[in-house]
């Protein structure tokens, strides 16, 4: 397989368990190594054809530049995810150093490497389930985002979009001071493992151009996985069923649309919650999001 590399990409940033590496930016070096099929890039030489690593490694600068994470792990993570958002990308290798980490013996750096692969039609899958995602946005075209997550789901190999919930719009629930969401839920039955829905979800905020720069802060687009069939799962990056699920109004309301034997609907609704009559539909052109090759 043919692959485009970028090395030494250098940003500040505040990533680390300490106090003071949150509180003060430090020194990043990032290495990227993508697998791609180069072929159509060569007979064009067109970069249309091709993943622009220019544009590729200014966003992963700002990823480290302004984000925030405790574990190099989850930052590796992170830029791992924009890299399977870009088209054509079949898997991706990332490596993290901090140059001057808060040791008390001289190391030069500490870093990590991971490996992640693009979500393909021709792996083998398991059976067949019902799976249930959360939609929400808060910033920019709210529901732009919303159709654009919708349209993503329904492309993407292993993903039949099977009931999308009415749009509604909702209060903010914790975090700072922002304006209110347009939330929905889409049902839709895969066989897609659920590492890989979570990948999935994760691409299509990535490709929303969302920023986790706060806990609960506003964003351009929410995707969360609540429930796989009945699966219970529990990982560092997964927790099914979603451990808010039944707490947050803004979640059972459309969920009631799609599953309402799953929801007990209280007469009057949910406080906060309003339906507003726009519409989502799979079918629909969306514009945030390129599915995996």
């Amino acid at each position: 397989m043919d692959t485009i590399e970028a090395s030494g990409i250098r940003a500040f940033g505040c990533h680390g368990v300490l106090v003071e590496e949150q509180d003060r930016a430090q020194p990043f070096e990032v290495d990227l190594r993508l697998e791609v099929d180069l072929a159509a890039a060569a007979a064009s030489d067109r970069l249309e054809d091709t993943v622009d690593y220019g544009s590729l490694t200014v966003a992963v600068a700002r990823i480290v530049e302004d984000e925030s994470y405790r574990l190099l792990e989850r930052l590796a993570d992170r830029i791992a995810g924009l890299c399977l958002s870009r088209s054509g990308v079949r898997s991706v290798e990332v490596s993290v150093r901090k140059l001057r980490p808060p040791v008390p013996v001289q190391v030069a750096s500490v870093g990590v490497t991971i490996h992640r692969h693009a979500v393909h039609p021709d792996l083998p899958r398991g059976p067949a389930r019902r799976a249930h995602l959360g939609l929400g946005s808060n910033l920019g075209d709210r529901l732009g985002f919303l159709q654009g997550a919708v349209t993503g789901l329904a492309s993407t190999p292993g993903i039949e979009v099977v009931g999308v919930s009415r749009v509604y719009e909702t209060a903010p629930v914790g975090g700072p001071r922002q304006g209110p969401y347009l939330n929905a839920v889409v049902a839709v039955d895969t066989d897609l493992g659920a590492t890989e829905l979570l990948d999935v979800a994760q691409h299509l905020e990535v490709a929303a151009g969302r920023i986790r720069a706060e806990r609960w802060g506003p964003r351009s687009l929410d995707v969360d996985v609540l429930l796989i069939g009945d699966e219970r799962i529990t990982t560092d990056r997964l927790t099914v069923p979603h451990p808010r699920l039944f707490e947050r109004g803004f979640v059972l309301a459309p969920l009631a649309d799609v599953a309402p034997a799953l929801v007990d609907r209280p007469e009057g609704g949910w406080a906060g919650v309003a339906a507003t009559g726009l519409a989502l539909d799979p079918s629909r052109p969306g514009f945030c999001y390129e599915p995996p090759p």
